[in-house]
């Protein structure tokens, strides 16, 4: 069957609306692909390069009425330079041991995962997740996923998971030790993910959405050149653009 054959055969619903998760102001919509449909590597690629984002094994985009809050960016990562403040963090953590592996649940991650999300984002309703929950938010059957552990001696400091597509990889979440915030661990991460990207032969990086007025969604201009999905189509945009943009939706 080919892409074209697939994709007219996959069904999409609205969910009903719901309180933002990012904006306290607003109510958010989302579309979603048929969570019964079977779904692969060419498929998920396409949707994401069509503003989808992967939550557990469920593909989504936001579709809230009156809002465009939500900007679907990438990397172009061949194009990507550092900066100062990317240098710096880059050479801080020069001696972090970096292992990929396949995703399956480990309880080490999952601890540090509980964690992250206690002391970063306390009352956040994640802070309260289960075994269960963790899986079924950064998990999926369908996915070829990975997991990049970061080891500082022994100890496991940091986890990005990631999902390859057919030509890019998209970042899903990463979560690190709070007792760690002075090296930037966060930072670091993505411009691993850069790196592996480009040593692996991806033309991209998506970062999944960028927000102007939600702080800690704000981090991604920082990586340039980047790329957002507007009007159904990839733009590259610089930091003055964004800062255009964000005036714009306000």
């Amino acid at each position: 069957m080919s892409m074209d054959n697939q994709a007219q055969k996959l069904r999409f619903f609205v969910t009903s609306p719901h309180p933002c998760n990012y904006l306290d102001d607003r109510e958010a919509t989302s579309v979603f692909a048929d969570p019964y449909y079977p779904k692969d590597k060419a498929l998920y690629s396409r949707l994401v390069a069509n503003g989808f984002r992967r939550s557990g094994e469920h593909l989504y985009k936001p579709h809230c009425m009156g809002c465009s809050e939500c900007v679907p960016v990438r990397i172009p990562v061949n194009e990507f330079k550092m900066r100062r403040t990317q240098k710096r963090s880059w050479k801080l953590n020069q001696d972090v041991k970096i292992d990929k592996t396949k995703a399956i649940f480990k309880e080490e991650h999952f601890q540090l995962y509980t964690k992250y999300q206690v002391q970063r984002h306390p009352n956040g309703g994640m802070d309260k997740s289960d075994r269960d929950d963790y899986i079924e938010f950064l998990l999926a059957r369908w996915s070829e996923t990975y997991l990049y552990e970061f080891w500082l001696d022994d100890k496991l400091i940091a986890v990005s998971v990631v999902d390859a597509l057919e030509d890019a990889y998209s970042a899903i979440y990463t979560f690190f030790d709070p007792d760690y915030n002075k090296r930037g661990l966060g930072k670091f991460a993505i411009l691993t993910l850069i790196e592996q990207s480009k040593l692996e032969g991806y033309s991209s990086l998506y970062l999944g959405y960028w927000i102007s007025r939600c702080n800690k969604m704000k981090y991604k201009i920082e990586y340039q050149p980047i790329e957002c999905f507007i009007d159904e189509e990839w733009k590259k945009f610089n930091t003055l653009s964004f800062n255009d943009f964000a005036v714009a939706q306000n």
